[in-house]
């Protein structure tokens, strides 16, 4: 057999394994999987390479060179900022704003607390701050709301500062300004004050400007996103660099791009690196709309279990949701994100008894890549939702990550048995059943309670099942909800790093502006925004030409997309609306961003909701640039019989615990599994990166496009089978 030439290569390094999705000249594609290497991701990233490669008989020296694009995502930088491993900052605000990053926002010291943590002050607290009070300096000096120079800049005040912040040894100096999105005078003048007084002392130290990187509305989260860029971004270019150079060392010739917040790829060396803060979820909700584009299906519920967190996205008429105004890691942040909604509770998750209530409680904490106890070598003394998998009899110890790991069956039995069942007074395999249904009925809640707070129902979307946990959970967290259809995609560990692959080639800069367009505005206030909001899309539009340049890409090759960010004069939350030209030639063409902003809002809110008579207010605008890219296609494989896995695929039985009955579930080699394929439940479905658990009463068809569909058990059918 003629070699495979790979064309395309995927890469999410999560915070448990490392995925890589590689696809050929024609389409077909592997998934390869090992270990994250927190302390340095080239290791896993190769090893995973590595491990994919193998299925098409190739070394990783043969694979590397043909490939022509390649996506990273990743954990690097977020875990730099969890554990507190940034660089040496010091900042420079207005003068009276010093315990900013101390005091932070109600909103912001609140984050992730339950609600009843919220109720009662005694259990919160602040942040730590990635910058100590002392290396944060003062300068007086004012703009207003309008952009007005108010109180001229203090510049005496702001040569002490840099002075103070070098004696300090600072590696890199923030600088944000109360309303310099408004008017950077002041910023850009600290800026040219600290290249003094570096110059004078022979120094050399990064100068980062909020407005220049995120000239956007609410001071603390436009503090945190700059701060982002000095402490944990820039540092995390070595590690995407150690990446890129392990490619290159392999003969590759590509560069390698990455996966960014608002959910296209960026090149390493853009300028606002700390947009691929959050990388590896967004993968899987490009790779979503993607993968409903070519299947034809609009409204998607995507769900990735992955081994520390519960990862929930909707997309609605072939679109997901961007957020102005992220959170990540209790910070508040000005950057766009995909909505992503995460909860602490994967198949690493750890499990306990509450000594108080004596009740089950799982998460949020993670073994991660450590597994459970299942995995003798883990040094793990906790109970995980794997070991209870393990214990039930729906993973195969001998086959864990195609037998590279053996996990141990009777260690895990004994540490249920000791952690859980003991204290509940059960018998180990109830005890492990009950973790498993309250877990999955915990993502049941969640995944519910996201599609009702849109306004949907289940029936309204198709649920899309992802990540290394996905297949074998699915059944247990849909079960009841009467989604159009399940997909689980044979790759579905893989999928986020699929999903990498699938991503545009794309920069997004955004400005607030703050025009009020009122019902009674005459010609020349309406000349008056959009000659505002054209200066302003060629000032980004610049911005996004000059990114793509770093990369070599011509600006020919660029295709832009302009969008306002609007909202009916009064209200809070704006809406992203798309021109539908590139410029506005005259002052009437803002009737078709208004009646483009119509459209969407009556699609979201109902056509009751609009207020057109109080008019509108513009707060900014957006430029979006792509390239075009290599994307993959989806498999097509001609249909076999449905029960031709009897033959080829069928591995033999074993039993599996479900509903306090042991049953005989055949398990299956997916690999061999056929197109076309319809398995009855139950059935374990195995393949080297993943299980797949078709419970009794459900069953599981295979696609030509190598796509499960599962059965769609509802709360109806459920009240009929008891009765």
């Amino acid at each position: 057999m003629s070699k495979r030439l790979p064309r395309i290569l995927g890469i999410d390094a999560g915070g448990t394994m490392t995925d890589t999705f590689l696809i050929d000249e024609q389409g077909r594609f592997i998934v390869g999987k090992a270990q994250t290497t927190a302390h340095d991701e080239s290791i896993g990233f190769l090893a995973s390479l590595a491990d994919g490669l193998k299925y098409w008989d190739m070394a990783v020296e043969e694979g590397v060179p043909p490939l022509r694009t390649g996506i990273y995502s990743g954990t690097a930088m977020l875990n730099r900022l969890l554990e507190r491993k940034g660089r040496r900052v010091g900042v420079i605000v207005s003068g009276g704003m010093e315990d900013c990053l101390r005091l932070e926002r109600g909103i912001q010291t609140y984050l992730s607390y339950s609600y009843s943590d919220r109720l009662h002050l005694v259990t919160h607290h602040h942040n730590e701050p990635l910058v100590p009070r002392e290396r944060i300096y003062g300068a007086r000096g004012r703009m207003d709301v309008f952009g007005a120079e108010a109180i001229p800049l203090y510049e005496q005040e702001v040569y002490l500062a840099v002075e103070k912040l070098l004696d300090q040894q600072v590696e890199a100096i923030v600088v944000s300004l109360l309303f310099s999105y408004k008017n950077p005078a002041h910023e850009r003048r600290v800026g040219e004050i600290a290249r003094e007084v570096m110059n004078e002392r022979g120094k050399d130290v990064p100068v980062y400007l909020s407005s220049s990187l995120y000239p956007v509305r609410q001071d603390l989260p436009r503090l945190n996103s700059t701060l982002m860029e000095a402490y944990a971004a820039e540092p995390s270019r070595k590690s995407l660099q150690s990446v890129r150079q392990c490619v290159r060392d392999h003969g590759g010739h590509f560069d390698l791009r990455v996966m960014a917040s608002h959910g296209g790829t960026i090149s390493m060396d853009a300028k606002e690196l700390a947009r691929t803060l959050i990388s590896g979820p967004i993968g899987g909700i490009i790779g979503a709309r993607y993968l409903g584009d070519q299947i034809g299906i609009k409204h998607l519920a995507c769900s990735d279990i992955g081994g520390t967190s519960f990862d929930i996205a909707l997309i609605t008429e072939g679109e997901f949701e961007i957020t102005q105004t992220p959170d990540v890691a209790r910070f508040l942040l000005s950057m766009p994100l995909v909505r992503i909604d995460s909860v602490g509770a994967g198949t690493g998750s750890y499990v306990r008894i509450n000594p108080t209530s004596n009740r089950i409680e799982v998460g949020p904490d993670s073994a991660g890549a450590r597994i459970g106890m299942c995995w003798a070598q883990s040094g793990v003394d906790t109970v995980s939702i794997t070991d209870c998998n393990v214990v039930l009899g729906y993973i195969n110890p001998d086959f864990f990550l195609g037998g590279e790991i053996t996990l141990d069956r009777e260690r895990a039995i004994a540490a249920v048995a000791e952690q859980i069942a003991a204290p509940l007074g059960l018998d180990v395999y109830d005890a492990a059943q009950g973790v498993v249904e309250l877990f999955e009925d915990h993502l049941r809640n969640v995944l519910l309670s996201k599609i009702l707070g849109q306004g949907y129902t289940p029936a309204a979307y198709t649920l899309l099942s992802y990540g290394g946990g996905g297949p074998l959970h699915v059944a247990g967290y849909s079960d009841g909800l009467a989604f159009d259809d399940i997909l689980v995609p044979a790759w579905a560990p893989g999928f986020s790093a699929f999903g990498c692959a699938c991503g545009d080639y794309e920069y997004r800069f955004d400005k607030t502006l703050d025009l009020p367009l009122l019902p009674k505005a005459d010609a020349d206030r309406r000349q008056a925004i959009t000659d505002a909001i054209n200066a302003a899309w060629d000032e980004l539009r610049e911005q996004v030409r000059s990114e793509f340049a770093k990369s070599g890409v011509a600006a020919e090759a660029i295709t832009y997309k302009p969008a306002v960010r609007m909202l009916y004069y009064g209200q809070l939350n704006a809406l992203e609306v798309v021109s539908p030209a590139q410029r506005l030639e005259a002052a009437g063409d803002l009737a078709l961003i208004t009646q483009g902003f119509e459209d969407l809002y009556s699609r979201i809110y109902g056509l009751g909701a609009r207020t057109p008579q109080f008019g509108y207010m513009i707060m900014g605008v957006v430029m979006s640039g792509t390239s075009v890219v290599e994307k993959p296609s989806l498999p097509s494989e001609p249909l076999a019989a449905p029960d031709a896995w009897c033959a080829n695929a069928l591995k033999g039985t074993r039993k599996v615990y479900y509903r306090s009955i042991w049953h005989d579930a055949n398990i299956i080699d997916l690999e061999k599994l056929a197109a076309g394929s319809e398995i009855a439940g139950p059935a374990v479905v195995e393949s080297p990166s993943s299980t797949m658990f078709v419970p009794p009463g459900r069953r599981a068809r295979l696609d030509e496009h190598r796509i499960f569909h599962l059965s769609v058990r509802t709360a109806a059918q459920l009240k009929l089978a008891a009765a």
